[in-house]
Parts: structure tokens; sequence; C-alpha cells
């Protein structure tokens, strides 16, 4: 770990990753923490910042309507619900189809008549379903 001080204001702090086998620098002006601190907690933002890629690439969350904390966790809340519908959707009805293609494609479909299988899988596959109430709980992956 290296750390330097840049002016009055900044840090410029190299880290070694060895779980990831790279270096990393990292600009900061907070002084209050060590520098593996600082290194720590840019790794977690990295992760957050994946986390809102993945929401905007597969949630559709394009634009938030809301600007309070509440608005923007319940809109979050929301699309995640939505996600996890579909995936226990493609697991229940055994949808060989991509959750994008489902996604995409299910509000076209979502008021015809039929059997969900039907308009995304050929119908005489079997889907493999517990029927009884022992094991209600459904592995999503």
């Amino acid at each position: 770990m290296l750390e330097s001080v840049i002016g009055n204001d900044f840090r410029l702090i190299r880290f070694y990753d060895d779980e990831d086998d790279r270096e990393f620098t990292f600009l900061t002006h907070a002084k209050h923490i060590s520098a593996l601190d600082a290194a720590k907690l840019y790794k977690k933002r990295w992760l957050v910042e994946l986390f809102f890629k993945w929401i905007k690439q597969h949630l559709h969350i394009k634009t938030f309507y809301g600007t309070t904390r509440n608005a923007v966790y319940t809109q979050i809340w929301i699309a995640i619900c939505d996600y996890l519908l579909l995936i226990i959707a493609k697991k229940q009805y055994g949808l060989k189809s991509s959750l994008h293609t489902i996604s995409n494609s299910i509000g076209q479909i979502i008021l015809k008549r039929g059997n969900i299988r039907d308009f995304y899988n050929k119908h005489d596959e079997p889907v493999n379903v517990p029927e009884d109430d022992s094991n209600r709980q459904l592995t999503l992956w």
C-alpha cells in the first residue's frame, strides 16, 4: 500500500488486491480514515456501481421518478420484485427463454389466454414442479 498527498485536499492511494491480483489507484479527499479503509470502501463502492449498472440493464430503470430516498428505494424494490417474479415464473413453468426475452415480451402476452409455456416453450415438455405442499420454497438458481 502506497499513499501520497496531493496538495492540501487529496490523497493518492495505491492498493494491491491479492484476491484479484490487480493494483488499484484511488484519489480521495477522505483524511479521517486509513489508506487501507479507503481502499476497502472504494472496492465496495465498485460493487455498488456494478449493482446499479446491472439494475439499469436488467430492470429497465433508466430514470428515477422521485428524488427522495424513499422514492428511489421504492422504485428499486419494485423493480427487484418484478425481476424475482420473472425468475420464479421461469423456474415454475420451465421456460427456456432468457429473462431478458421474457421481460420484454411478458407485457404483450399477459392478457392472452393459454398456458405461458405455449408462448415460450414447446407445450409437450414436462416441468418438474412439486405438487404437494411439503416444499413450497422455490430455489431460484
